[in-house]
């Protein structure tokens, strides 16, 4: 099932090709609102709505139209360090009990085909990730229990500027991935029960068509399981939190010579089963 976010309304999606979508208000004759966010809150009622919903009468959309499909998340996790690749092309330590832990302000985020102004002076830098949405409010969840709590996957991208990352006696890591449109998401939330198996997912992004990272998800060195039994032994998670789990190895701070976001620049990002986001950059 894919649930999001079209022009600030709570929407279904088809399986077809065209994809078309389904306004939930009217289909639901007003028993689940317009908000995307709020869904989250009664997501297990929302589901046995939507399973059997008639989606007979969808009509095409505008994918510009397309905004995040959890657009005011509580909580935004992400995760660093979590591809053994990335941590090496980062030259950095490997993570061993768990993960870096950061966060992007969800002022970041934005929809799947967006236009991305460039930090004056920065180096900034690509960073495709899955991400999880949570469905049900998690506290000392074990790992294998984990998947129950989660609404569904979506693409996202953990945009950086790396200047400013790295600088100063201490690094900067929230603020710098938190620029306006530094946290496209989308194209929509897939429900996990659309996949043959949630742990190993191939994504990837390409920058005008050339690819410059790939990977599989089940080479993440803590997956989703661990991530959110590890989170939530600290904090709670909560229904419409979203975690980013990480990126592969590819990213242009790791590159020989480094390379980064230019004017007119467009990175595509996609994970199997989801679908693409779309970002065209340009100079301040």
């Amino acid at each position: 099932m894919r649930i999001g976010n079209l022009a600030g309304r709570l929407t279904l999606f088809t399986a077809t090709d065209p994809v078309r979508a389904v306004d939930v208000e009217k289909a639901s004759a007003g028993r689940f609102g317009s908000d995307p966010q709020a869904v989250f809150a009664v997501w297990e009622e929302f589901l046995g709505w939507a399973r059997a919903a008639d989606l007979s009468g969808a009509t095409g959309f505008d994918l510009a139209d397309l905004d995040a499909p959890a657009p005011a998340p509580g909580q935004v996790f992400a995760i660093g360090l979590n591809y053994a690749e990335h941590v090496e092309e980062s030259a950095m330590d490997r993570p061993e009990r768990f993960p870096l832990v950061f966060t992007k302000f969800r002022s970041a985020l934005s929809g799947p085909v967006t236009t991305v102004v460039l930090p004056d002076g920065g180096h900034t830098d690509w960073e495709v990730e899955l991400v999880v949405v949570i469905g049900r409010d998690a506290r000392a969840v074990a790992a294998d229990a984990a998947w129950s709590h989660v609404a569904g996957l979506t693409v996202g991208q953990d945009i950086s500027e790396r200047i400013g990352q790295l600088a100063g006696p201490s690094p900067q890591f929230s603020l710098s991935k938190s620029h306006p449109g530094f946290a496209p998401l989308g194209p929509w939330l897939v429900t996990v029960d659309e996949f043959d198996d949630p742990d190993d997912l191939a994504l990837g992004c390409e920058i005008n068509g050339e690819p410059v990272q790939r990977g599989r998800t089940r080479n993440l060195l803590f997956g989703i399981p661990a991530l959110i039994e590890g989170l939530s032994k600290v904090t709670p998670l909560r229904a419409g939190d979203i975690l980013f789990t990480g990126t592969p190895s590819g990213v242009g701070l790791g590159r020989r010579p480094q390379r980064f976001l230019r004017d007119g620049d467009v990175l595509t990002s996609h994970v199997e089963g989801v679908g693409e986001l779309r970002q065209t950059f340009t100079a301040g």
